[in-house]
């Protein structure tokens, strides 16, 4: 019986787990990587240590030794070597590895804003499993900033990393980039609108044109006032990866109207729009971009099929309009990219993208873009770097010494 409550409760517990929206492996390779760069600061550390010349007394032997020959007489001084790194090697090693090592690991984002509009969280779902490389699980959603409290449940399939050939492979499912958009829905960024001048002046023609038997029937002040496009998203975007590519469904509005001065707007239409776009992931930096690009577009109405056939001559110029006035402001967004969890000074470089049923893998080798002193000492807290090395030890006064 207790053994039934006990699978059921773990059952339970699964059932709840939070899957993560991003994994990252760190291979052996990486790990020796920031090993070597690791030691290579502790050499830099081990430098700086002034070493004072010793003098004591050992027994009746008094002596008084410079640097120079410390190796030469290392037999007779052990107890005062041992002294000499217990109060000052020692503790500046302590000091690199649980202090300023430290500091270079509180650059990596946890949860950061992404810009003026949408956040990021990459807070770990569960301790990192190391083996011969290092698997760590993050949340890896967005959240709009003014709901703070906000999530998307993920539903999405669990991304996998089975490769070990790159130093570092950063996997990152549907979920990713389905809270990537919904957050920007909800924040109100997914809508677009054109006034006057703003439309393309040939569009601007095209759609008077097309709409000239409901144009004259205006009052005369109104027919000739600047025309208004507004495109607004009607449901978060939706992205889906398969092996063949990544594609992100968009449905919007598209309403035309006339904009007479101080008088209220006079719709002229209103139609649904369906657009696929095409993705491309990179990783630039320690930013993971992404280019854009319309592949299906279709206008229509949602009042009648009559209207519908209609609207055919305007899917030319308004899949235009898209290509050359709207995606470069999407991409131009898109492209500035989003950080990876990656400490300070680190970039991914020779990436590789590799689209899988539900999820995407990018692999990449590491770079030192700074070195490990550099960022250690950028972010050394500043109490650190006031502190003064270990005294030397206070030299003896003895009757007579044994000069050397």
């Amino acid at each position: 019986m207790a053994l039934l409550r006990a699978l059921f409760l773990a059952l339970l517990a699964g059932a709840h787990a939070e899957l993560p929206g991003c994994k990252i492996r760190v291979t052996s390779k990486a790990l020796e990587l920031v090993k070597q760069e690791g030691l290579r600061f502790l050499e830099q550390e081990l430098e700086n240590i002034t070493i004072p010349d010793l003098r004591g007394r050992e027994g009746h032997f008094y002596y008084n030794i410079s640097e120079k020959v410390y190796d030469f007489l290392s037999t007779f001084i052990t107890s005062g070597m041992r002294f000499l790194l217990n109060q000052q090697i020692c503790p500046v090693l302590y000091h690199a590895g649980m202090v300023l090592l430290n500091s270079l690991l509180d650059t990596v984002p946890v949860r950061s804003s992404v810009d003026e509009l949408v956040g990021i969280d990459y807070s770990l779902l569960k301790d990192p499993v190391a083996s011969s490389n290092l698997d760590m699980e993050f949340r890896g959603a967005f959240f709009p900033l003014a709901e703070g409290n906000w999530s998307l449940p993920n539903q999405a399939v669990e991304p996998q990393l089975q490769e070990e050939e790159r130093m570092v492979y950063v996997a990152f499912s549907e979920f990713f980039f389905d809270s990537a958009m919904e957050s920007y829905f909800r924040a109100g960024a997914l809508q677009l609108s054109l006034v006057g001048d703003e439309v393309p002046h040939d569009l601007d023609m095209l759609l008077r044109a097309s709409y000239f038997g409901s144009i004259v029937l205006l009052s005369p002040t109104v027919i000739d006032s600047p025309l208004k496009l507004e495109l607004r998203v009607t449901a978060p975007p939706r992205c889906t990866i398969k092996p063949s590519g990544t594609t992100i469904a968009v449905t919007a509005s598209v309403t035309i109207a006339m904009v007479p001065p101080n008088q209220p707007e006079v719709q002229l239409s209103s139609m649904i729009m369906d657009a696929r776009l095409s993705a491309k992931m990179a990783l630039r930096g320690k930013a993971l971009r992404t280019q854009l690009d319309l592949r299906r577009f279709r206008i229509y109405s949602n009042q009648s099929a009559l209207e519908s056939l209609a609207l055919i001559p305007l899917q030319a110029p308004l899949k235009a309009m898209l290509q050359i006035g709207v995606m470069p402001m999407l991409n131009e967004r898109t492209w500035r990219g989003v950080q990876i969890p990656l400490p300070e000074g680190i970039n991914f470089v020779r990436e590789v993208v590799t689209n899988h049923a539900g999820f995407l893998t990018i692999g990449a080798d590491l770079h030192f873009a700074k070195g490990l002193r550099e960022v250690i000492e950028k972010n050394r807290p500043a109490n650190a770097r006031d502190a003064q090395a270990p005294s030397a030890p206070p030299a003896s006064t003895p009757a007579s010494t044994a000069a050397v």
